[in-house]
């Protein structure tokens, strides 16, 4: 696999931990997902970012109410 072939992180460079969720509140992948996103085959970026815009709306409603 080439450096282009990978899927870019969701990262954007504001990292934090949310305790509630386990999850970053920026990008919205776990500590595991942050870390092992190198390492992790391109079919499992894609599960990581198929995910990412439901745990969004989860967060978004955890605030709201």
């Amino acid at each position: 696999m080439t450096p282009q072939s990978m899927l870019k992180s969701p990262c954007n460079g504001n990292c934090g931990l949310a305790m509630e969720s386990g999850s970053c509140p920026n990008c919205f992948r776990t500590m595991d997902e942050i870390v092992s996103w190198r390492a992790m085959s391109e079919q499992e970026r894609e599960t990581v970012l198929a995910a990412i815009p439901a745990r969004r709306a989860e967060a978004s409603t955890a605030t709201a109410g």
